[in-house]
Formats: C-alpha cells, sequence, structure tokens
C-alpha cells in the first residue's frame, strides 16, 4: 500500500467523529451550515473509500492506533472486504445527507440530526475497520446508540414507541456479545481477531468458546435482523423519517450485524460444517417469512422493512453456502441491496413528504404528478424483484446458481419462488403508488425538492452501474472477488 494510503486508514474515524462534534459546536443553530459540513464530510469519506479500492489487494494493512503495536494498542485494519463495505457505507451516506438537506426541512432541530448522523457513519466505518473485539464491541454501540435516537428523531409517539422497541431488543443483543467477548477473554487471553484466529486454530473449540461462539452468533443476528431475531426492525424501519430508514435498512444491518458475522465465522472462528448449516437455515426462513410478511403490507415502508428481512436471508444464505460462486453472490448482493433498499426507502421517503400518506390505498397516479419518484422506483423495485437486467437480478442468480452447485436444489427453488413473492409486492406498490388513478385527495400533489430528487437519481445510477459489474467475471464480479477471497482465505491475515 502506498504510504500516503496509510494516513487515510484513522480519517474513516476521527473526520465523522471530529465534525459530529464541531457541528454541536459551531453549527447548533444554523442548519444550512450543519448540513454543508455533514454533505462535504460523506463526500470526503466517499473518496477516500473509492481511493482505497485496488490499493489494499492482495494484501492486509495495519494501522497502530498511537504507534503502539498489537496487543497493547488499538489497530485498525483494511482488506479488500473492508474496502468494499466503506465504499458501501459511505456512498450511501453521501446520497442520503443530500437527501436530507431538504426531507429535513419539516423538523426542529437540525444539526442534531447531522451531529447523530455523522456519529453513526463513525461507529459502522469503526465496525469494519478495527482488528479488536472489543473495540468492534464500541464502535458498535457508537452507531447503534445514534441510531435509537435518529428513530425517535421526529418525537411522535410511534418514532417514540419503536425507538424504545430498539432499544430494549438491541440492548438484549449488546448484552450477549459483552457477554460472549468476556468468555473468549477469559478463554484465550485476548480480544484482537489475529490473536483469538491463533490461538483457536491451536486448541481448538472447548465448551467456553463454543458458548462464546453461539451468544455472538445470537447477538448479531439481532443486529442483521435475522428471523426469530427481527421483531424490531418492522417498527423501528418505518416509523423512522426516510433518511434514516434508508441508512439503516441499507447498510447499518449490514455492517454491524451481516459483516461482523461473516468476519467472526470465516476469519475468526472458522467455518464448520454445522455453522454453515444454521446459516443457511437462518438465511431461507428469513428470506420465506419476510417475504410472506411484506406481501399483506399496505404502508410502503413497513413493506419495504420486511423485505429488508427476506433480502438479508439471500445474502446470509450465500455466505452459508461458503462455496466461492456462494461468497460472491452474498457479497455482491449485499452491495445491490444497499443501494435499491436505500432507494426504495427514499422514495418511500418522497411519497410521504408529496403526498401527506404512505398508505397503498390512500394512493395512486403518482408517475405523472412525481416523474422522478417514479422511475427511479420503478428501477428500485425491479432491482429488488429481480428482473433482468438489474442488479438484483445478477446477484440473485449467482446465489441460485450457487446452491444447485453445492447440491442444495430445495434452497434453490426456495430463492426462486422467494423472488416471485418479491415480483408480487413490489408490483403492488407500483401499481397502487404510481399507476392507479390519481385521488381527487391528490390533485394538488407538490413536486419533490431538488435535492431529494438528486439523491434518488444517484442510487438509481448506482443500482444500473451495479449491474455491469459482472462484466468482469460471473462468478468474480467487480469489487467483489477480491472480499471475497478475504472470507474464503481462512484466518485472519491468513492469505
Amino acid at each position: 500500500m502506498r504510504p500516503e494510503m496509510q494516513t487515510l486508514i484513522p480519517l474513516f474515524v476521527a473526520l465523522p467523529l471530529t465534525l459530529s462534534v464541531l457541528i454541536q459546536l459551531f453549527a447548533r443553530r444554523r442548519a444550512a451550515l450543519a448540513a454543508w459540513l455533514a454533505g462535504l464530510t460523506m463526500l470526503a469519506l466517499m473518496l477516500m473509500g473509492l481511493a482505497t479500492i485496488g490499493a489494499v489487494t492482495g494484501r492486509e494493512v495495519i494501522y497502530n492506533m498511537g504507534g503502539w503495536n498489537t496487543p497493547i494498542g488499538i489497530d485498525l485494519r483494511m482488506d479488500s472486504l473492508t474496502s468494499l463495505l466503506l465504499v458501501t457505507i459511505n456512498t450511501v451516506g453521501l446520497a442520503v445527507v443530500l437527501y436530507a438537506a431538504d426531507y429535513m426541512r419539516q423538523f426542529t432541530a437540525r444539526p442534531r440530526f447531522y451531529s447523530l448522523f455523522l456519529l453513526m457513519v463513525t461507529g459502522m466505518n469503526g465496525v469494519v475497520m478495527t482488528g479488536d473485539l472489543f473495540n468492534l464491541y464500541v464502535f458498535l454501540e457508537i452507531s447503534a446508540i445514534a441510531s435509537y435516537s435518529l428513530v425517535a428523531f421526529g418525537c411522535e409517539q410511534e418514532e417514540l414507541e419503536a425507538s424504545f422497541k430498539y432499544i430494549v431488543l438491541g440492548s438484549v443483543s449488546s448484552a450477549l456479545i459483552l457477554v460472549a467477548l468476556a468468555l473468549m477473554y477469559g478463554v484465550t487471553g485476548a480480544l484482537n481477531m489475529a490473536q483469538v484466529s491463533g490461538r483457536v486454530a491451536e486448541s481448538g473449540m472447548d465448551a467456553p468458546l463454543v458458548l462464546a461462539f453461539s451468544l455472538f452468533i445470537c447477538g448479531f443476528a439481532f443486529k442483521a435482523a435475522l428471523v426469530p431475531f427481527h421483531a424490531w426492525l418492522p417498527d423501528a424501519h418505518p416509523a423512522a423519517p426516510a433518511p434514516v430508514s434508508a441508512m439503516l435498512s441499507g447498510v447499518l444491518i449490514k455492517a454491524i450485524g451481516i459483516y461482523v458475522l461473516a468476519r467472526l465465522i470465516f476469519n475468526v472462528f472458522g467455518a464448520e460444517a454445522n455453522i454453515l448449516s444454521l446459516l443457511c437455515w437462518l438465511g431461507v426462513v428469513s428470506m420465506v417469512v419476510g417475504g410472506l410478511m411484506a406481501v399483506g403490507q399496505e404502508d410502503i415502508k413497513r413493506m419495504f422493512a420486511y423485505s429488508s428481512i427476506s433480502q438479508v436471508g439471500f445474502i446470509i444464505l450465500g455466505l452459508g453456502l461458503a462455496t466461492p460462486l456462494g461468497l460472491a453472490g452474498a457479497l455482491y448482493h449485499l452491495v445491490n441491496h444497499s443501494m435499491f433498499k436505500s432507494l426504495l426507502f427514499l422514495n418511500a421517503g418522497a411519497v410521504e413528504y408529496c403526498t401527506g400518506t404512505r398508505k397503498l390505498d390512500e394512493l395512486g397516479g403518482l408517475n405523472r404528478a412525481m416523474p422522478v419518484t417514479g422511475a427511479t422506483s420503478l428501477i428500485g423495485s425491479m432491482s429488488i424483484a429481480g428482473i433482468p437486467p438489474f442488479n438484483g437480478f445478477w446477484s440473485k442468480l449467482i446465489i441460485i446458481l450457487a446452491c444447485v452447485q453445492a447440491g442444495r436444489y430445495g434452497f434453490a427453488v426456495i430463492a426462486v419462488l422467494v423472488s416471485i413473492v418479491t415480483l408480487g409486492y413490489q408490483l403492488k406498490v407500483q401499481r397502487g403508488a404510481f399507476f392507479a388513478d390519481l385521488p381527487l385527495a391528490l390533485a394538488k400533489v407538490k413536486r419533490e425538492p431538488p435535492l431529494m430528487k438528486l439523491s434518488m437519481v444517484l442510487l438509481a445510477a448506482g443500482c444500473i452501474a451495479l449491474s455491469f459489474a459482472v462484466i468482469t467475471g460471473f462468478n468474480d464480479p467487480w469489487l467483489v472477488g477480491e472480499a471475497r477471497d478475504v472470507l474464503s482465505g481462512g484466518t485472519f491475515g491468513g492469505r
């Protein structure tokens, strides 16, 4: 890695954390300044993330905080998987901040929103970069606490109730993770992932480590909203303001849930057959339950929340297969879902912003009144449903073929059927909100503000761009192949 790239590593944490504080110090009463500072910060983070692509190919770079070497000091690690997550988090974050500049005008205390938003980004960036499990827990709690506050930002009954439920269940999952950390430290005497990985490889998994690993799986399955640990998500995501919903569903459950599960299973404890089988079944059950629950929803955001549970199931199924094709499909779908699900939540927010409702039976004809939202929503819906040639089709196809390749024909059939169900409820949204007759009550629908339009167009363009990611090789999509090799390479630092 070039020397100048080394300086970027701590900035992914230091920059948003510093600006989060500075906004409170100097822009508490200047919402426009806060929006500009947050936007410029996210732009810088996205460009820094893009700069890491290719710079860490085939290697792992360690940055020792304060110059203290491991295990005394804290280290931040970057490899191709880290780079992939950083690009995803901060690209979606930039689009969401642009969207929020107009959308959040209907709320008071907007500088606090931007401060909490940057704090959440700080936590997510820290989670994907840290090489130490205790600091992973610290960063996880930073992002989680910020997200609790953001869910309740509107201070209405729905938001407060959803935030309380989110806090309670989130605290349970955090407690499970903390107990697992204590058990693991008691057995191995280490919290650094590379050291824990080495000691597990040497001594094997005894009973306390098996218990710790089980608690980790339960705790992070909560964060990823896998069935049956999903109860908090259908309330939290619809209740939150649209920019928050987009971040929660688009990247938060990936960064502090799926990513950490993948790291622990493949790079720390080892991908044993029974654990991989458990992942497959968790993924399949989440796909089916989330998809079926989404079908019966009339609230657009609640439907999209259940859809997130279903789509996370596809990712977990691909990880559970643990084949090169399965891992590539899982990571490709992770990036794709971040784009089209964030887009769909922003579309739902624009509909609510302009019409005052998100109930399908109260909507209709919005393609004429809100053409940008209508067009980008169609792209998002076709992408998540897996309609060719959109990006969701390719990642789902890779996962389905990986199931066939692994001899899991039943899983492949279920994945196809769930995709058909997904298409069904996405068509329900398109017909109910955009193609049905415009109700008289919506005769004077206002148009989306410019920055809201821009952010939706950017994410829609991202979906289209990712549709061409397979041109570099069907089982080795652009950006994903190197990240897949990090997982399949085994122990931390073992490549």
